[in-house]
């Protein structure tokens, strides 16, 4: 009897940033961790055959494509994994699911409602012929959140009153820096509101299990336009240009706003581009009736927990290292105080994936999932340009 879990073949398209970490993913997942599914790394696209051959040689592919849709229609995929920007999720993931074929896709999902909309109507008819589809949203699988909304729905906290979420950053704050397709909105969808704004809002969801209903909030644009990216900057989705050429922003840098939760809370987010010093800050706070949770991306490793019914002489927050092998996915890596990194999280991501396809469940999150997030920070889009509140539609 032969107990080897059977392939699933994988495409990829897209392999600079996301691209890299997906498919160091795909790599490490069926070797730290036991698999109903074993993935090949069967293709990789990209738009310049030479670029594209030299991902898939360095990155672990096995071939490589220049046209995404020749990737879909090739029998050795099952999944397609869609590391591209914004504009092109919405086809690409449709042409997939449509073509019987498993999705991930980054996030956001889609650049507007309409286009999320008919994403998440694809993979409901697809969900009913077995195939599934899933957002994502990465930092759902570091150790540290997934203890945090464990605690939270163990009632650890009691009642979540307050939530408070930052995703700070700086690597635009110098006005010189170029133009490329994050700062553009037909590409990008939006700036810092979707970019990173799109991760706390998930963060906090999930982490509560609260969705968020009402928002009021504020966009700005602190640097209006930019120098065009040369061919030799890095930055793809922009024209090459000559010395002093400038392009337009057409993104917010930085998004702010309030928010009603369905259990009663309310919560302050800030997401920015422009926090000089902040590299990658990710911080949350939940603040309950019977305790409090904090985290910090950039102390990834830590939880912090406050119990409220502790004795004032000993109460306060509890710094929580969760390297533990009863910690989420932590077991299948290191020793206990062998701290995980950035790329783990894709890892678990890969890993849930490939569970649940094997076990014809629908992953988490789905493209109804990734759905509502777009829909939030359309309100606050909204929101921004009206000076209104903006109710979400359940």
């Amino acid at each position: 009897m032969n107990d080897t879990p059977r392939p699933l073949a994988v495409g990829m398209v897209g392999h600079v940033f996301m691209g890299a970490a997906h498919s160091q993913a795909w790599r490490n997942a069926p070797r730290f961790f036991e698999l109903p599914l074993t993935p090949a790394m069967a293709v990789v696209c990209g738009r310049d055959a030479g670029r594209a051959a030299a991902a898939a040689a360095r990155l672990g592919w096995s071939a490589s494509e220049t046209d995404w849709r020749r990737l879909v229609e090739r029998d050795d995929v099952d999944l397609v994994d869609i590391c591209t920007p914004g504009d092109t999720h919405a086809e690409i993931a449709i042409a997939a699911l449509d073509a019987r074929k498993h999705v991930l896709c980054e996030k956001p999902l889609a650049n507007t409602v309409a286009e999320a909309e008919a994403m998440a109507e694809a993979a409901a008819r697809a969900a009913a012929a077995g195939v599934r589809a899933m957002v994502g949203f990465t930092y759902r699988r570091v150790p540290a959140i997934a203890l945090a909304r464990r605690l939270v729905e163990d009632g650890r906290i009691g009642e979540v009153r307050h939530v408070r979420a930052q995703y700070l950053q700086d690597w635009i704050a110098d006005p010189e820096a170029p133009l490329s397709w994050r700062l553009e909105k037909d590409k990008a969808g939006s700036g810092a509101l979707g970019d990173i704004g799109a991760h706390i809002i998930d963060l906090t969801q999930f982490i509560t299990q609260d969705r968020i209903t009402e928002v009021s909030g504020q966009l700005t644009t602190f640097v209006k336009e930019r120098p065009l990216a040369t061919e030799h900057s890095g930055l793809s989705g922009t024209a090459a240009a000559g010395a002093g050429e400038r392009g337009p922003v057409t993104v917010d840098d930085a998004a702010v706003f309030l928010a009603k939760f369905t259990g009663g809370a309310v919560g302050v987010f800030e997401a920015t581009r422009f926090a000089t010093g902040r590299k990658n800050a990710i911080r949350i706070e939940i603040n309950g009736d019977k305790g409090s949770l904090a985290f910090d991306f950039e102390d990834m490793n830590v939880l912090q927990v406050y119990d409220a019914g502790e004795a004032d002489e000993t109460a306060g927050f509890k710094r929580i290292l969760v390297t533990g092998p009863d910690h989420p996915y932590v077991a299948a890596w290191w020793p206990p105080g062998h701290g995980l990194g950035y790329e783990h999280a894709f890892t678990h991501q890969v890993v849930d994936l490939v569970t649940a396809i094997a076990e014809g469940t629908d992953p988490r999150p789905t493209f109804a999932d990734g759905l509502q997030v777009q829909r939030v920070l359309a309100a606050v889009e909204t929101s921004s340009d009206t000076r209104s509140w903006q109710e979400i539609p359940a």
